[in-house]
């Protein structure tokens, strides 16, 4: 039987085959690939959808319909007729031209919330910038992970591309994913701390992520008919395992009543009573960490555990705390289920200076949510709060990874910057995977700035 060792390195040799023939395509050629893979997994959304459900016990099946179709199809848009070999810029101003050239294998560590659609938007994004890549998926999301990288290899040979710039281990483990990390030319981590930082530690460049504890502000002028109903789709979506859903809630105490009674009205249960909401707390972090077995679980086995009956339609839990997370508060954490905590707050600092609070304990980095028309207060709390993204009156757990209402790139992988110990604070996108020459034309009537000139502060 092959050892790990040798598996991986027939996986790495080939993907250097596979792209040194890609690496010639024309630009035309590589986007024919890249749209090919991506339209492959969304014609097949339905079924690679239900077999992660299947095999994760996690998250929504039309919701993972939702996110296999919508991340291609999207990806692919904002992708199309962008440059991305040979020249890709000319910066006429500073006589420099940027030419784009691959990295050359991508190691993909994926995670089991997002067996397929992780796969499918990074096959793309390394496509485009004239790479393969190999999947590394969590042991849990392995059988879904080979049939979506089998779905994307089928679209590559109709096109007669080599079939070996997407590729999977055969075997879903901690020293193979290691194995191609310190083999591949990059590293693309989606995975959980551990495995963000042992692709850091692979001796290989690296993109990784951070966790997310994404904080929502409900401003004093928002339209709270409007914030509601999106908060409930952020904080459900998908049963909430998403990094990008809505983990807590600051709403103005004089719009308590009326916001609480919106989220009751829309399928909310509401926890308030200090015996339910710490049964809950010791339900959802049974030994102070999140239990595993209620991770992308429905409302009412969340509320079961926690000796709570609600009524079987119930579309989450929102609970009601005081204290931050670094006063202890576990329920301040990211939850990855339907399970919504709300704070009241008197003034904007306050509700800015209790989401730092939980931020900077966990999620630091990664992003929040404000609905508000108050440019002022938005950028009150965008300077204050230590994330790479705020999503001002969207939906988070779609509009953070990027959608066609808002300018950030559609991504499977959301940079946290130092933060968050990563090396980029974006969204992951196909620029990340390029290395890029810089061509220093000789600028004519160059500047020529006397010492005071240089020196003074205009």
């Amino acid at each position: 039987m092959m050892n790990a060792t040798e598996h991986v390195s027939q996986l790495i040799q080939k993907a250097r085959v596979a792209q040194k023939i890609f690496e010639g395509y024309s630009q035309e050629k590589v986007d024919a690939a890249v749209q090919a893979v991506g339209k492959a997994v969304y014609d097949d959304a339905e079924r690679l959808a239900k077999l992660a459900v299947e095999e994760t016990g996690m998250g929504k099946y039309e919701d993972k319909v939702m996110k296999n179709k919508g991340k291609p199809k999207l990806t692919w848009y904002k992708l199309k007729g962008l440059k991305s070999r040979g020249v890709i810029r000319y910066i006429e101003e500073t006589g420099i031209a940027e030419v784009a050239k691959p990295m050359g294998v991508i190691g993909a560590v994926t995670p089991v919330t997002n067996p397929v659609m992780t796969p499918v938007h990074n096959a793309m994004v390394a496509l485009k910038g004239g790479n393969a890549i190999i999947m590394c998926p969590h042991p849990k999301g392995i059988k879904s992970g080979k049939e979506t990288v089998n779905v994307m290899r089928a679209a590559l040979k109709k096109l007669g591309t080599p079939e070996d710039l997407i590729q999977i281990v055969d075997e879903a483990s901690v020293e193979i994913s290691g194995l191609i990390m310190k083999m591949a030319d990059y590293c693309v981590s989606t995975g959980g701390p551990a495995m963000v930082k042992a692709a850091y530690s692979s001796g290989k460049p690296a993109f990784g992520v951070g966790p997310g504890n994404v904080q929502c502000l409900i401003d004093r002028d928002a339209d709270i008919k409007d914030a509601v109903p999106k908060i409930i789709i952020g904080r459900t979506y998908d049963n909430g395992v998403l990094c990008t859903c809505e983990q807590t809630v600051h709403i103005p105490k004089e719009k308590e009543a009326e916001i609480v009674k919106l989220f009751k009205e829309q399928g909310a249960y509401y926890v308030d009573q200090p015996k339910e909401v710490d049964a809950l707390r010791k339900a959802v972090f049974a030994d102070g960490t999140i239990t595993k077995n209620l991770v992308g679980g429905k409302p009412v086995d969340i509320a079961k555990a926690a000796g709570i009956t609600v009524s079987p339609d119930t579309k989450l839990i929102v609970v009601k705390i005081d204290k931050t997370c670094d006063e202890g508060e576990l329920l301040a954490k990211e939850k990855l289920l339907p399970v919504l905590s709300l704070y009241v707050y008197d003034t904007w600092e306050g509700a800015v200076d209790k989401a730092m609070r939980n931020i900077l304990h966990e999620g630091t980095g990664h992003s929040a949510v404000i609905h508000s028309f108050t440019k002022k207060n938005i950028e009150y709390a965008a300077d204050k709060i230590p994330v790479s993204r705020f999503s001002i009156n969207q939906i988070g757990s779609n509009s953070l990874g990027g959608t066609l209402a808002n300018g950030l790139n559609p991504t499977a992988t959301l940079g946290c910057g130092t933060w968050g110990n990563n090396g980029a604070s974006e969204n992951l996108w196909f620029h990340h995977l390029v290395n890029i020459s810089r061509i220093a034309y000789a600028i004519p009537n160059p500047p020529t700035p006397t010492d005071e000139e240089i020196w003074s502060l205009s």
